[in-house]
């Protein structure tokens, strides 16, 4: 296309554009496209025009074309555009809602009185079901808050005494009583030592930290950990096995860290080394001991979970260790680290507040 455009303008136009661009109140694009009149009836290059009146060449050149054919009344209206999509119907965002919150093509209920939900409704499948567009689908679920390929995972406890348990465990958290140590014990099995065939890149400006994808096994550990709940101590211990010898081993190490005449109160989970015979003897013969058990299928309700979720991720998760003692060392560092800044435990739901989420929750299928 040519560079340099002869545009003819009349006295009349020349009055007229020059008032629009010397208007104040007039739209930058109506200023833009008078002043691209202007400076090409003064036979400047395309580039030069487009310069000073900092507009792209293609624009030059349109609105050199429709002041040709439309004169001034035609920079000062924009054609109309084509009409877009109508929006969606009643009817069929209805349809899509339903759809997505019932079983996807050939998920039908199942012969065994349950339902597969190994699979999930997509954009693509919803669009292509209802005669919409991908994008139509994705609007309407973040409207409503659709996921369909999000899944949270539940477990009801049967536990008959659920409520009563639950009382008791919360009853220790958030009002532990007088002269009393309340202890959350439990153990963390098959810790592995892990270690990477090849060494990892650190982490860089842009970049992440890399780990192989593969490593080599070098045994594992068991941790037993006891939270003090009124500090946020923990008293830990690694062993090579996960018996009730062991466990009545780091009670024996809880007992001597606590304090002589305090009263100990011991939130434990149902495991059976915990509820052995021997355990029970022992418990006997340490009377200032009371163990209290969480409901079946409620380690939730275990504080000393927290810590070895916090220790997974910040020590475990991404370590290396060359051997089962390079392990252990790392734990014992955490745990003693942790012990310098430790603060009390806090649990904030109280019972009546768990039972009212859990009724949220439906019954298991019979």
């Amino acid at each position: 296309m040519a560079q340099t455009v002869n545009v003819i303008v009349s006295a009349e136009d020349r009055e007229r554009l020059l008032s629009i661009i010397g208007d104040r109140n007039r739209p930058l694009k109506h200023v833009q496209r008078a002043k691209i009149v202007v400076f090409s009836a003064e036979r400047l290059p395309v580039l030069e025009v487009a310069r000073r009146a900092g507009v792209s060449r293609p624009a030059v050149w349109r609105w050199q074309r429709r002041y040709g054919e439309q004169g001034v009344d035609g920079l000062l209206r924009d054609k109309t555009r084509k009409p877009g999509r109508a929006p969606l119907s009643a009817k069929i965002i209805a349809k899509v809602l339903e759809l997505t919150c019932s079983e996807p093509p050939g998920e039908a209920p199942s012969t065994i009185a349950h339902r597969d939900r190994s699979a999930h409704w997509t954009g693509r499948a919803m669009a292509k079901a209802v005669g919409v567009s991908l994008r139509a689908v994705q609007r309407l679920w973040e409207a409503h808050r659709l996921q369909p390929h999000r899944i949270r995972t539940f477990k009801r406890s049967s536990d008959p005494k659920f409520a009563e348990k639950v009382e008791d465990v919360v009853g220790l958290y958030m009002d532990p009583p007088a002269h009393a140590v309340v202890v959350s014990i439990d153990e963390k099995s098959q810790i592995q030592a892990l270690d990477r065939t090849q060494p990892g890149l650190p982490l860089k400006p842009g970049k992440c930290g890399t780990l192989t994808h593969d490593y080599k096994r070098n045994g594992t550990t068991t941790l037993f950990a006891a939270l003090n709940i009124l500090d946020g101590t923990v008293i830990g211990r690694c062993m090579k096995q996960h018996r009730h010898q062991e466990f009545i081993r780091f009670l024996n190490a809880v007992e001597r860290a606590v304090p002589v005449g305090k009263v100990i109160h011991a939130i434990l989970d149902n495991y059976g080394a915990h509820k052995h015979p021997n355990v029970v003897k022992w418990l006997a013969d340490h009377p200032r001991w009371t163990f209290h058990f969480t409901p079946t299928s409620a380690s939730w309700l275990n504080a000393v979970e927290g810590f070895f979720s916090t220790i997974t991720r910040r020590k475990i998760r991404r370590g290396v260790f060359k051997s089962v003692a390079d392990l252990e060392d790392a734990i014992n560092r955490y745990i003693k680290a942790h012990n310098k800044t430790s603060k009390p435990f806090e649990w904030t739901a109280s019972a009546p507040a768990i039972f009212k989420k859990l009724d949220q929750v439906p019954e298991p299928s019979e």
